[in-house]
This record gives C-alpha cells, structure tokens and sequence, in this order.
C-alpha cells in the first residue's frame, strides 16, 4: 500500500533525557540533512518558550543552521508566533534568511503565544486581537519602505508566507488573503475538518490562486504496531506533564513504562495515543489516506516524538518508503 501526498516535516527539536540542548540542536541539523536525502519538501521549527523539552525556541536562528547544512529542502517556521515580535524584526530576519537561501524560506506565522502565561506575559507585545493589522505590516515590510522604513534586506526577498492554526481564526484570514494554509491536527485534531472547510470556503485569489493546505500530524511508524505505539510512550507522558504545568526533558522509555500513572493521566495519554497515527508502514497508510481524504489536504507535514533519535531517524525513513 502507498499514499501519493507531498511529506514534511516538522521538528520539534526534543530534548531527550540524557541529553543536552546542545546535542537536541545537532540532531534536528542531522534530521534535516536526513529527510532532505529522503525526499521531503520541507522541514519547519517550531516556537516554543521555557519548555526545557524543546529546544527550538528561536527559529530563525535555527533555521539559519538547517538551511546552511541542506542544498535543497525548504525550511521555515511552524511557527513565528507574530505577537511576540515586532513585524519589523520578523522582516529583517526572514529577507536575511532569504537572502542567503533564496526560494527555500518559508515564514509560517501563528497567533498563540507558545508558552505559558507568566512567560507569554514578558514576551507579548499584544493580546493577538491586532493579528491581522500585524501581519499587514509584515507583509508591506517585504514589498518596500513603510511610513519611510525599509526591513532590509526584505524588499525582494519575501519567504512564502503561510499562516497557521489550530482554530477556524487563521483559517479564514488565510483564505480571505489568498495565503496557504497549515492546520495543527497534531494538537487539535476535532478542529481540523471544519477549519479546513471554512478555509476554502472563504478563499479569495490573492498570493494563490486556488486554496492549498497542509495539515500537521503525529506520526510515528516502527515494524509493528506494538513497537510503534511503545515508542510513542514517552511523547505521551510529556505531553500529560506539560498539561499538567509540568514542562520537563522528554522522559526515557523506560521512565515512561515505570511511570505511576494515576487513572486520569492514563485516560489522557491514551487518548493522545489514539488521536495519533502509529504502527507499521501497512497500519499508517490507511489512517493518512483517510485523514487526507476527509481534511482535503494537499500536503502533509509530519512530526515523530520517540526518546531515541535512531527511532525518529527510522520513523521517517518507513514512511517515505511507504509514500513511494
């Protein structure tokens, strides 16, 4: 069995027990230059802050190391939360970016703040109402001065811009400005269709000319599924801790399996084992054609959470072999 659908990646740059931030940065260059020789379009980062798991919590300085380390895999931001930063500093970061890597930038830009709320509140310039009036400025930054100030180099060396999220919010901007569109399943999966929906259905022609969209998945493919779903532990109980306010390093498989879970963490983590696609090549290409089918997406981006980076390495290679 194979699915035809372009695959991306999103990186989440974990850092692994046992591990260091150092070592989590290395590993996300590596698994860059590794799906790139698989074939996948893209490989995004994301913004994250005070979350001593993921190391990406500047990505335009990381994805300045991606894209000097590959020739030919776009890479970007999944995302740039826009609130958190003045249009003006994005612009220069990311026609600088551009500049070095002409047509292999992407800008993607989210709304949320990527945080918790005692850090959000030291980083926020805004509650996100302005978003629209901020991405104008941002997008003006890259065609030429405003009010007289230029964002060099921005002007002429614009990334492609998408817009990203989680709710219908940025699914309709993006469609009302003609922007491509990427929908958070991964987190957000009782979200996904109706947001897609209302993302073509108030599509205007504007950068694009017709809709594309791109939904963002928890993938993890191993031989079996029992392997798979095994690997995933660890992820799970991150994640549990995370909601918990618990942020820490993504825990060992066997501190996952010797966890003391209490009855609601385990309700939790199944639940955000069952939301995700695991198992063999043969398990997960019913579960993508499925969920590309429903959501209508014309691009998948997958991220892979597993303590080992052998695994994501693996992951990653089963599936492209299986996209084939």
């Amino acid at each position: 069995m194979v699915f035809v659908i372009p695959l991306s990646v999103l990186d989440l740059a974990p850092v692994s027990a046992g591990r260091t931030t150092p070592q989590a940065m290395q590993e996300s260059i590596a698994l860059a230059q590794h799906v790139e020789r698989l074939g996948y379009g893209r490989v995004w980062v994301a913004e994250h802050h005070g979350m001593p798991g993921i190391a990406s919590s500047t990505p335009a300085v990381l994805i300045a190391a991606l894209a000097a380390a590959t020739s030919t895999i776009r890479v970007g931001s999944g995302g740039v939360m826009l609130p958190n930063h003045p249009p003006l500093t994005i612009a220069e970061q990311f026609g600088t970016l551009e500049a070095l890597h002409p047509g292999r930038i992407d800008l993607g830009l989210g709304r949320a703040p990527g945080t918790d709320q005692r850090t959000a509140s030291l980083l926020r310039r805004g509650s996100g109402d302005d978003f629209p009036a901020e991405l104008a400025l941002l997008r003006a930054f890259f065609e030429g001065p405003v009010e007289g100030i230029s964002a060099v180099p921005a002007p002429g060396n614009s990334p492609e811009i998408w817009l990203l999220g989680s709710s219908g919010f940025s699914a309709q901007l993006a469609g009302l400005l003609g922007l491509p569109f990427a929908f958070a399943h991964h987190f957000s999966g009782e979200n996904t269709i109706p947001a897609m929906d209302l993302y073509r259905t108030s599509f205007r022609p504007g950068v694009l000319a017709e809709p594309y969209a791109m939904v963002c998945a928890n993938v993890l493919v191993a031989p079996t599924y029992e392997q798979a779903r095994r690997l995933a532990l660890p992820g799970a109980l991150s994640f549990t801790r995370l909601r918990q306010g618990l942020p820490g390093v993504l825990p060992s498989l066997a501190e996952a399996e010797a966890h003391a879970w209490t009855a609601h963490e385990r309700a939790f983590a199944e639940s955000r084992l069952d939301s995700a696609i695991l198992g063999s090549p043969d398990d997960v290409v019913p579960q993508i054609e499925l969920l590309v089918k429903e959501s209508g997406a014309q691009e998948l981006m997958v991220t892979t959470t597993a303590h080992a980076f052998e695994d994501r390495l693996r992951s990653y290679e089963l599936l492209a072999a299986a996209g084939r």
